[in-house]
């Protein structure tokens, strides 16, 4: 007779506990690491940059002689018109004398200088230079002027014999200045331009209108040859009242530099003038040599920088919250990268521009943090660099999406 055994019942129960617990187990640590399992950085794609466009300038060059004209700090402006070999440049050799004789007798802008005592010699040069017809002043032995008068004199009158003394009390006679001016000239590049002596009546004194252009930057750069340079009238003790030869100084921004009339030359005119572009201040230098007259030549000279100052553009790189990227999330949510201020460049004529993009590894962020910059690259300009930052904010989806969506944001 056999016997049947019974097992408790919490022996059958344990079986069935054990695995609904392991269900749970594994149920909470699935929601546990799918809650916290970081994201993969959002997908990151650059949108296609257009680059402005700018136009090519049309300038209003005379047709005769040689012409050379550049708006400072903007290289790509130089152009030429005319011949391109030295030519007589009369007085404008006289900027060359200014800047040669500061190099060896220093001067500071509001200061006098030293006093020069005019000598016989010195006095001589009135009849030497007249005789020459020449531009000349009264220069009595023993008149005593500071250096800055007598640059006043030489550079607003144009007068020779005031040129000659200038170089004769810096470096003790003409020979020593022409050996002078020879080494100046090579120091600053200035190749094509030779300068036999300090006035300009020797039309051995040549230089190409490029070298001109170079010559005149130098001029604005000294402090006191621009300041002199820019003055309209002044009275000097000996000399008396002069005023300066440059009949458009003041006139469409013009601010000097200098005459100069020669038979051999024709008329000259090294020249500057300022303009207020983009907001900010453009200085356009130039050289026209060979005119038939100084009253025809200052028409020509206006035209040709009216359409220099013309050729002027503000070009926008960016606008202020314009788009270079865009952020995709895994929960399909976008976020563009646009740029935080606008950008902009004044450029002259014909100008390219190319942009890149780069775009940070971004996973959350809020609206205006920072996630790339956009570089641009500008023809014969520095590159300007705007910062990318998110137009809205890439937020966490929630526990919901990730418990629905497992893993896909890893």
């Amino acid at each position: 007779m056999s016997r049947v055994v019974r097992r408790p019942r919490s022996a059958v129960r344990r079986p069935v506990t054990i695995s609904v617990v392991a269900v749970l187990v594994l149920a909470v640590g699935y929601l546990v690491a799918a809650a916290v399992v970081p994201f993969a950085p959002a997908s990151a794609s650059t949108t296609t940059y257009a680059a402005p466009t700018s136009s090519v300038p049309d300038l209003r060059f005379p047709g005769y002689g040689a012409t050379a004209v550049e708006a400072t700090d903007f290289p790509e402006s130089l152009r030429t018109s005319g011949d391109a070999k030295p030519r007589s440049i009369a007085s404008i050799s006289k900027v060359v004398t200014a800047l040669v004789v500061l190099d060896e007798k220093p001067l500071q802008r509001g200061q006098a200088g030293p006093t020069i005592t005019f000598t016989p010699a010195m006095e001589g040069l009135y009849a030497k230079y007249l005789a020459l017809d020449g531009e000349v002043a009264p220069m009595p032995a023993g008149l005593k002027l500071s250096e800055y008068q007598t640059l006043q004199v030489m550079l607003m009158k144009s007068a020779n014999n005031y040129a000659g003394s200038l170089a004769i009390w810096a470096f003790g006679s003409l020979d020593a200045y022409e050996h002078a001016a020879a080494s100046w000239l090579h120091e600053h590049g200035l190749d094509h331009t030779s300068i036999r002596e300090p006035t300009g009546l020797d039309p051995a004194n040549r230089s190409t209108a490029t070298d001109l252009v170079t010559l005149g930057q130098l001029a604005l750069a000294n402090p006191v040859v621009k300041e002199v340079v820019g003055t309209k009238t002044a009275t000097v003790p000996g000399a008396g009242a002069i005023e300066n030869s440059n009949k458009l100084l003041g006139l469409d921004g013009v601010e000097g530099i200098k005459t100069g009339t020669l038979d051999q030359a024709g008329a000259c005119l090294l020249f500057a003038a300022t303009y207020e572009r983009g907001g900010k201040r453009v200085t356009v230098v130039g050289a026209m040599l060979g005119g038939v007259d100084h009253d025809s030549l200052d028409q020509d000279v206006q035209r040709l920088l009216r359409s220099v100052a013309d050729n002027f553009q503000v070009v926008t790189l960016a606008h202020a919250g314009q788009t270079f990227g865009t952020f995709s999330t895994p929960w399909q949510e976008e976020a563009d990268a646009v740029a935080s201020s606008a950008a902009e460049v004044l450029v002259w004529g014909r100008t390219t521009v190319s942009a890149r993009t780069h775009l940070d590894r971004v996973t959350l962020g809020t609206k205006g943090e920072r996630v790339g910059k956009v570089r641009f690259t500008i023809s014969d300009h520095d590159p300007v660099t705007v910062p990318l930052v998110l137009a809205r904010p890439i937020e966490d989806p929630g526990i919901w999406w990730r418990w629905t969506n497992p893993f896909q944001g890893a």
